[in-house]
This record gives C-alpha cells, structure tokens and sequence, in this order.
C-alpha cells in the first residue's frame, strides 16, 4: 500500500536536525518510534525491544509473510512416540557475537527463560514433561500431550520473542533485566557507541551463517547489506520527517499522521502501510488495588468508552486509517466475532456508569494513569481516558513520563500511594491478537499475566479448549467465548484498530511486511 494520499495538501519543511551526516552508502539510518529504554527482549513485552531483539538474536523457527512456519537457525524435526517427542537439530556453524559456538543447552536455557515471561511458553511448557539438550545440536522435547503448535511457539513474532542466548545469560529469571547482549542474529549490539536518547548502533556480524533462501519477514536468509544500522532518536517529530525529505535519514518507523502531507508530496519518499493487521489499542486495568480490583468498576468503564474517540485521537480523521467496532480478535482476521460485541457498540450511558461507579465505595481517591511524554499514539490514548474518567466522577491523576520509565514503573505491584499505578495503555500489533497463543491481554493467570495480574478460572479454561479444540469451527467458538468472557471480567478493554504507516527513502528496496528488519534490505 504504497504513496498512499493519507491527507490532503502539504506542509512547510521544518529545521534540519543536528546530527552530523555519514558520508558511506554502507550505513542505514532509521528513526524509530521512540528510544529504546530496554535491550532485553524477555523482561519488556515492548514492540520497539522486539525489533531490537531480532537483530541481535536468531530464532530456532521463523515466520514468513504468509504466516508459515519455517525452520530457521534448526536445520529440521523429528517427532516420534505419536507426537510426545520432538527432537530439533541446529545447523552447523552458529556462532554467537563472543565468538562461543551455538550449543543445544543454551538454546534450551533460552526456551526456558522465555517461557516463563510469555503466554504461549507458558502453554508449551505446560505441555512439556522435560526439555533437555541430548547432544550438542539435538534439542529434545518430551511432552505429556501432543503439542503441534511447538514450531509456532518458537517462531513467534509477536512480544515476546524466543531469542536464543548464551546459557550463562539465559539462566537469569525471566523477571531480571540483563544488560549483557549477546546474540548469534545478524548485528552485534554496538554497546559503546550507543547514546542514550540519541542513538543506538547495530555492526554487522560477520559470523552470522544466513540460510540459503531470500529473507522472508522473520525467516529465511537474513542476508545483510550494511556494515552499520543507526537508530537515530529524534522526539520532535517535524525534525523527522525533515531528516527523510531532505536525505538525512534513509527511513522513519512511524511519522505522525499531521505531517504526513511532506512525505506523500515528496517524490523521493515512499509512505507505505506493511502491515494489514494493524494495531489494537489497549486499556489495562491494574486489578490488585481499588478501585479496579472490582469488576463492577471495569465494567462501568467498558461500557462508558467510545472506541471512535479514541480512534480519532490516534489515527486522526482519514476513515482508512482506523476501524471501530473491534474486539479482542484481529478485525478480519478467522478468530475475529461479534460475540458480546453489544459491550462495546451499543449506546454509550455515561450516567449509568457513573453511578455504578459512586455505588461501588470508590470516594474520590486518586486514579492513576501512566502516559508516556514520548510515545504519541499512547499519550493519546491516556488524554482521551482521562478526560472520560473525570467525566465518570474519577479523581484522575495523569503521570507523563519517558516511555523508558513507565516501562519500569509498570510492573511494579505497589499501591498507588506507594508508587504504584491504576491503568497504564499501549498498543497491540494485530500479529499479536490473531489468537489466544499469543493475544496475552487474554490471560486470567494472576502473578503470571503481563501487568495487571487479572485472575479469571474461566479464561484460562477457555484458552485450554481453544488449544485442544479438534477443528477450525471449535478453535472460532472457543475464541467466541473467550471475546465474551473478557467483556465480563475486563481485564482489559480494546480501543480500536489503527494503522501506523511507515515512510523511507525511495533508494531503500526489500523492506520486509510487518514490523522493521534490517536484513534483505539494501540502498541504491
């Protein structure tokens, strides 16, 4: 979807940024989102880590553009025993950045820290009798059931990734941040030349070993093309899309929707959308603390919010660029339904819900919210909350900060008055919300669910009868229930889908769908 006409008109060039250019063709420069606060792709579920993450590290499976799952740093499986026994073999010649070769204990290391931050880990280890390294290139699982989804597990491509590290790093909990980045993928993590709020900088591994085959979003030969990939961080955003009209940076993640006219106007600027999925925007209620520890609470909330406020707050005001009426499966997508979709697209009673709210005990005490001064799609999100909580009759205390911080801030389980939070937003790749393996805004797991720690026995039945269901129409009417079921508990409620488009300079071919990479891509 390319050099599409996002808004009418164009716009006055601003201020050319104050980096000083590189004179060789051989570096990319990018602009992402925001900084990147954290460089360990197991603590944060952040989509900006994940994208770091799959520069520095492999994976064992890939993902293509047609979501098939290919072998990737495995050379292939067995399975024996009628499916309880899965071996996978790594090819010859992984290396990782120190130089180590790439052994079966740390890729099984690996699975196991992985496991225990993200939701279809959890399913898979779940499934797993005992996961062991037999030899140095067999990587063994033996299972209490049939588990076909194992390679779609390890493939991944959603937050967060099963980036395989050396054993020494990966025996570290899931719930510690490590600093030390050392993958066997196609960039090292350039540590020294890394500038906080400024700059983050990737070398080309001359070690790696590329499969054979053209680079295919997460599989495939991630054959690399430059001796260097800059990440240039620039929170104004005018002095962004300047840099990329006028040459100064070869591409920009994600420019905001008002400045748009300078790029599409632009003949040497492409502005293309590469993933059809989109975003879904989420509200996450902390369910530990008042007031939302008490469904009723969410409840009311669920049915005060109008996704196209939210939506036109976001993706502005071309209809193409967001969908309303979205529930908690892709829009479009096979497990998507219009089951309980009457929470959300029948009549908006703010009344209704402000006396559930007064009825409920909540007295005034303050509510808060985490909004991050960086991030524009969830700043906005957090001022459109805001202004509807205060209607609802909520003391709202909106807490701007770095994206890095609130980061920090939102794992901790503190109340409020000790530094804790009561609704934090973000955004949900679609790749994430296709299914419950990996839509992890459906778990009811408590201490082991992302930040919120909602407890429902309900939705964890329902995703288990979603993983044993015996066929398509099953896997759709379990996700049927699961979409109701979050309705009623509401540990989280969708706001929408929006597209983020992203723009690069027309001498950049082979960039891939979906989130960025950095292998395949090349610059005339």
């Amino acid at each position: 979807m390319k050099r599409r006409h996002f808004l009418a008109g164009g716009a006055a060039l601003f201020a050319a940024p104050s980096f000083v250019r590189a004179q060789s063709s051989n570096v990319l420069r990018f602009v992402p989102s925001s900084d990147l606060g954290v460089v360990d792709p197991i603590w944060t579920s952040s989509n900006l880590t994940r994208n770091h993450g799959y520069m520095v590290y492999d994976t064992l499976y890939g993902t293509d553009a047609e979501f098939n799952i290919k072998p990737q740093m495995v050379e292939g499986h067995t399975i024996e025993e009628d499916g309880l026994l899965w071996r996978l073999t790594l090819r010859p010649g992984l290396t990782f950045h120190d130089g180590e070769p790439v052994l079966a204990r740390d890729c099984v290391a690996s699975i196991k820290r992985w496991s225990g931050r993200d939701v279809f880990g959890q399913s898979l280890m779940a499934a797993t009798a005992e996961l062991t390294a037999p030899s140095d290139n067999v990587i063994q699982f033996r299972l209490h059931q049939p588990f076909p989804l194992l390679p779609n597990a390890l493939a991944k491509l959603a937050s967060s990734m099963c980036a395989i590290m050396p054993e020494r790093l990966a025996s570290a909990s899931h719930t510690e941040q490590i600093s030390e980045i050392i993958g066997s993928g196609p960039f090292r993590f350039n540590e020294e030349e890394r500038v906080q709020g400024a700059r983050v900088v990737y070398d080309r591994f001359e070690g790696y070993v590329p499969r054979d085959e053209a680079a295919n979003r997460t599989a495939g030969g991630k054959h690399v093309n430059f001796d260097r990939v800059e990440w240039h961080i620039m929170p104004d955003h005018a002095t962004a899309v300047n840099a990329l009209a006028i040459g100064e940076v070869d591409w920009v993640q994600s420019p905001v929707t008002d400045l748009l006219p300078i790029l599409t106007s632009n003949p040497d600027v492409n502005v293309e959308i590469t993933d059809p999925t989109g975003n879904q925007g989420a509200l996450r209620f902390n369910t530990l603390h008042p007031p939302f520890d008490n469904p009723e609470v969410r409840r009311a909330v669920l049915h005060a919010v109008s996704q196209s406020d939210f939506m036109a707050a976001v993706a502005g005001a071309d209809p193409e660029m967001s969908n309303t009426g979205v529930g908690v499966f892709t829009k479009g997508t096979p497990m998507d339904s219009d089951a309980g979709m009457e929470a959300l697209n029948g009549p908006r009673d703010l009344e209704e819900s402000r006396r559930i709210i007064a009825e409920s005990g909540y007295d005034g005490e303050p509510v808060v919210l985490l909004s991050p001064s960086n991030r524009p799609v969830i700043k906005a999100e957090s001022e459109v909350a805001a202004d509807l909580l205060q209607r609802l009759g909520m003391n709202v205390d909106l807490q701007p900060m770095d994206w890095s911080t609130l980061q920090g801030r939102r794992v901790m389980r503190d109340p409020v008055e000790e530094g804790g939070w009561n609704i934090t937003f973000t955004y949900i790749a679609g790749i994430d919300t296709l299914d419950p393996a990996s839509h992890q805004n459906t778990r009811g797991n408590g201490d082991s669910a992302p930040p919120g720690w909602p407890v429902s026995e309900e939705l964890e039945r329902l995703r288990t009868e979603w993983f044993e269901a015996p066929d398509f129409e099953a896997q759709k009417a379990a996700c049927a229930a699961i979409q109701e079921q979050v309705f009623e508990d509401v540990p989280y409620i969708p706001l929408g889908q929006f597209f983020l488009p992203t723009a690069y300079r027309t001498t950049i071919e082979g960039i891939q769908p979906g989130f960025p990479v950095f292998y395949g891509v090349t610059k005339a």
